[in-house]
């Protein structure tokens, strides 16, 4: 290598920019927590008797939409905290947003809503279970979730951790709408994001050590 080669390359830093990786290397292990998380709901849960009925529901859909939002948007803050460097950007108005929402509407149909009515519209009929059941659902994916991380460069390991188990947990509550009777966006806009945020600390507490290099 001639001296001027060399000083030019030291002088523009090190190149700490990943190599791209196929598209399979990561899809495949999340797509594989995705199917086992969606036959576990199936196997031990079973779809809702009147998911057809309910699929012509708008309430059905805004309970989906807003549980693939906060997959997407976790799964945005996966991949951002996975490049050294890499800004997070708007990414609390993508995770804060759909909550916001939600939260807006709930307000809304509660303040709507006769008084003796809205208790009902909070608590229903499954929230005894509704988060261990999504949290539950999630593993599959947060697992998938975390061998694919382990395979990138996450610096902020905790952070990342908690960024996995989020979008696991919103990732399982979409494959629990497939399941769930509960339609309130009461409901929905606490104990889906209480099922979400269980995963959500377990990523945190064990991200250092799961994701460490």
């Amino acid at each position: 290598m001639k001296t001027d080669d060399l000083i030019t390359m030291l002088s523009s830093g090190p190149d700490v920019r990943l190599a791209a990786r196929p598209a399979r290397v990561t899809l495949l292990p999340l797509s594989a927590g995705l199917l086992a998380s969606a036959l576990l709901m199936w196997l031990l849960l079973g779809l809702h008797p009147n998911l057809a009925g309910e699929v012509l529901l708008p309430a059905f859909w805004t309970k989906l939409a807003f549980s693939a939002a906060l997959a997407w948007a976790g799964w945005l803050a996966v991949q951002r905290l996975c490049r050294p460097g890499a800004r997070l950007g708007g990414l609390p108005l993508w995770l804060g947003g759909p909550v916001l929402v939600l939260w807006c509407a709930a307000t809304v149909l509660l303040l709507q809503a006769a008084p003796d009515a809205r208790a009902e519209l909070f608590w229903g009929r499954t929230w005894r279970y509704c988060p261990l059941l999504i949290a539950t659902l999630s593993l599959p994916i947060f697992v998938a979730a975390l061998h694919t991380m382990r395979g990138l460069a996450p610096t902020r390991l905790r952070l990342a951790g908690a960024a996995a188990g989020f979008a696991a947990g919103a990732a399982a509550a979409v494959v629990y709408c497939l399941h769930c009777p509960e339609l309130s966006p009461v409901f929905v806009g606490f104990w889906y994001l209480l099922g979400m945020l269980a995963p959500t600390a377990l990523g945190a507490a064990i991200g250092p050590r799961m994701l460490a290099w």
